[in-house]
């Protein structure tokens, strides 16, 4: 337990930052437990060390319905996470995870992939509403690995590679993913296309199609990505498009 609010202790801490930061190198910071403490605690912070990028964990429930399974609005999720960045600073390097995508995913990839489009058109996740804030990711060390408090379907995690990988907001790679479960070179040729394209956290999206067993998208007029079992999806990708990846019930042209 430490008092955020004592000058001493933010002091001190500001002070180890810098020291991280300029002794030792490090140029970015994560918040855990971000909601433990207020945001107007954490700019003092990111204010104080002038790091080039800062990520907050602000994990709450979604809201859910009687059937167990998340509500398609999930407007206050993720405008708790937007609230977190403006009282920070909007116009500084304060991002946080989008754990709103992280949790319609989840769902989404089980036969359900109508859930990637919002009532407005939009990505329903945070990368809906403020993109360039926005760090995605499909699973961590607390939702994944030995902890497995809500973990992406495992047969179906390239298909979030899928999405976040092509999709605009801050993509995040998990370690365990990466080099333990054998999906290094499906994750690096992913990275190589959106790399490739000059994707970026602020990229144009289209959403082409969102039904039950297919969610097809347009990003930047450079890319289409395909999540779902549908196969004959031909008609629908524009001419000139070629196919660059695919796996388990995802594509990338």
């Amino acid at each position: 337990d430490i008092d955020h609010l004592n000058p001493r202790v933010q002091k001190e801490l500001v002070e180890w930052l810098n020291w991280l930061r300029t002794d030792v190198g490090f140029d970015g910071w994560r918040f855990d437990f971000a909601k433990g403490y207020s945001a107007d605690v954490a700019k003092i912070y990111v204010d104080r060390s002038e790091p080039s990028f800062a990520v907050a964990e602000i994990w709450t429930s979604l809201a859910y319905g009687g059937d167990g399974k998340p509500n398609l609005n999930q407007d206050p999720h993720r405008q708790e996470l937007v609230n977190w960045v403006n009282k920070v600073g909007g116009s500084g390097p304060a991002t946080t995870f989008d754990f709103t995508t992280k949790g319609i995913l989840n769902v989404a990839v089980e036969g359900e992939l109508w859930r990637l489009r919002g009532t407005d058109g939009k990505a329903p996740g945070m990368i809906g509403w403020w993109p360039a804030k926005a760090v995605t990711f499909v699973d961590n060390h607390d939702t994944g690995s030995t902890q497995h408090m809500w973990p992406f379907p495992s047969d179906r995690v390239m298909q979030g590679y899928a999405y976040i990988l092509t999709h605009p907001g801050t993509p995040c790679i998990f370690y365990d993913h990466f080099f333990d479960w054998g999906l290094k070179e499906e994750i690096d040729r992913l990275v190589s296309i959106r790399t490739r394209h000059g994707i970026h956290s602020e990229s144009k999206l289209q959403i082409m199609e969102a039904d039950a067993d297919l969610y097809l998208a347009e990003i930047d007029g450079k890319v289409i990505v395909k999540l779902g079992p549908r196969y004959d999806v031909r008609h629908l990708i524009p001419e000139g498009f070629k196919v660059a990846a695919h796996g388990n019930d995802y594509a990338v042209w």
